[in-house]
């Protein structure tokens, strides 16, 4: 046990109080879609890692997956995944993630259409600090989509 935490279950007996210590937050788990050999998938997968996620992948590319789950062909890009029962498509940064499950929204989940460059995964020195303009789309049942963030 922690020493705050042994401080806290002190003060709480003294006082009569029951007290639990609090376990650790499981990391949310991401299903990963993508081919074997992408390279930017590889890296927006590491991104979601290095922002507490943790992340399974499977190899097998994503036209199937996002089809099976309705997301419409021209919100696509090269990598699908799930968390939490939210979709998402492409290079998402991870703090819209982590803020669309805190928001919890009725939706299917967030797409970033296509590979903009300076999007999580496709910002690694090849691109040279370029950033490109991109928004994050909330997309809802039947593909209706509103913007959720934007980057400049």
């Amino acid at each position: 046990m922690q020493r705050r935490t042994l401080i806290q279950t002190a003060a709480a007996m003294a006082t009569g109080a029951l007290v639990w210590p609090v376990a650790a937050q499981a990391k949310p788990q991401v299903e990963v879609w993508k081919s074997p050999t992408c390279g930017c998938c590889k890296d927006w997968v590491a991104h979601m890692e290095a922002n507490g996620f943790s992340v399974k992948t499977y190899e097998t590319g994503n036209n199937a997956v996002r089809a099976r789950l309705g997301l419409p062909q021209e919100l696509g890009s090269c990598h699908t995944a799930l968390v939490n029962g939210y979709l998402i498509e492409g290079h998402v940064p991870a703090r819209d993630v982590k803020r669309l499950l805190a928001e919890h929204p009725k939706a299917l989940g967030l797409s970033v259409p296509g590979m903009p460059v300076g999007a999580p995964g496709m910002d690694g020195p090849t691109y040279g600090g370029r950033k490109d303009h991109y928004d994050v789309l909330l997309v809802e049942a039947g593909g209706k989509t509103r913007v959720y963030q934007t980057y400049p």
